[in-house]
């Protein structure tokens, strides 16, 4: 009887809430999201998805391939993006606060670089009617490349099982 690990989805959710609890905590807080805390989420994010491939390895008696492993890792991160990508639009509906407070750091940083006025208000407008399609867009970018560098380490560091009737290698759990 083969053994079941734990599912993909599972672990993607649970990545996707301990993420989002995050993220509640650092708004309520008013923590700096500029300040080092901005890399904490993609540390669990990775760190997590590290962990459960080599886990979830174990708990099948390492009975997968590089490619299972990397597709079961992959799996984690697209889950957890989905669920983020939904806490970031309902988030941003019930505190748009939160839109006003990023475009005025925006605002800030760029008159810092010292850049004309003009542009400002030209990146400034910009930036205001595709708000949400540029936050939705990096966390969606951001979140897969992480995910696949950590799938790819994950898989990479599960140790292999042996070698079943000339390579024949199953997947279970995903």
């Amino acid at each position: 009887m083969e053994k079941k690990g734990t599912t993909s989805m599972t672990n993607g959710v649970i990545l996707g809430l301990i993420l989002i609890v995050l993220g509640l905590v650092i708004y309520f807080m008013k923590i700096d999201v500029n300040g080092p805390v901005k890399w904490l989420q993609m540390i669990i994010f990775a760190g997590f998805i590290i962990w459960a491939v080599p886990f979830h390895g174990k708990q099948i008696d390492y009975n997968a391939t590089f490619g299972n492993n990397f597709a079961y890792g992959f799996k984690i991160a697209a889950v957890a993006t989905s669920l983020l990508v939904i806490y970031m639009i309902v988030f941003n509906l019930v505190f748009p606060d939160f839109k006003d407070t990023a475009l005025e750091q925006a605002r800030k940083n760029m008159m810092d670089k010292n850049m004309p006025a003009d542009q400002i208000d030209k990146a400034m407008d910009i930036t205001r009617r595709f708000f949400l399609v540029f936050v939705i867009g990096g966390l969606i970018v951001i979140n897969l490349i992480i995910g696949l560098i950590a799938a790819l380490i994950g898989a990479s560091i599960t140790k292999k099982g042996p070698d079943m009737a000339g390579g024949a290698f199953t997947q279970t759990g995903s």
